[in-house]
This record gives structure tokens, C-alpha cells and sequence, in this order.
């Protein structure tokens, strides 16, 4: 399971999600797809499960929805925003 930092603020736009990371005062746009990524590995912490939902809400093909969950898995992870639940911050 992954959680966001707790420095990390979240807000809903008509166009994805905002995230604020309040340490380092940085703000990151999620377009729809990635919010979707975002959103499903912190319900349910499985990357398959995130590729699985990218394929019932966009019209993409398998290979796009797996590349496009492991961006989005490597980005919020190297910048600190996802990190495992429970786990080091």
C-alpha cells in the first residue's frame, strides 16, 4: 500500500489533482490519467489494479496503460510525494 507524505496536499480540480508538497513549496498537476493512477494505488497499493483502471476510463492499449503507471509510480515516488504506508517519510 502506498500513502502520500504528510506534507503533501491534495485538491480536485475540473481537470485532475493539485498536489502541494507544503516542505518544499511545490506544486504538481496531475492530468486526468495520472490522478487516476494516483487515486488507485492509494486505494488499493497495486500498480496492476491502477493499469487495469487506466484501460476501463481512457481509450489507451495495454503497453500505454503499464508505461504510463510506472511514470507515474517513479515520479511520485522519486519526488517524495508516495511513499509506502506505514512506512519512513
Amino acid at each position: 500500500m502506498y500513502a502520500l507524505a504528510p506534507h503533501i496536499r491534495q485538491v480536485e480540480t475540473d481537470y485532475g489533482l493539485v498536489l502541494l508538497d507544503e516542505v518544499r513549496g511545490e506544486y504538481f498537476n496531475l492530468n486526468p490519467s495520472g490522478s487516476t493512477v494516483l487515486r488507485t494505488l492509494l486505494t488499493s497499493g497495486d500498480p496492476a489494479h491502477a493499469v487495469k483502471a487506466l484501460l476501463e476510463e481512457f481509450s489507451v492499449d495495454q503497453a500505454v496503460a503499464e508505461a504510463d503507471v510506472a511514470d507515474v509510480m517513479n515520479e511520485m515516488i522519486s519526488t517524495g510525494i508516495l511513499v509506502p504506508a506505514g512506512g519512513p517519510v
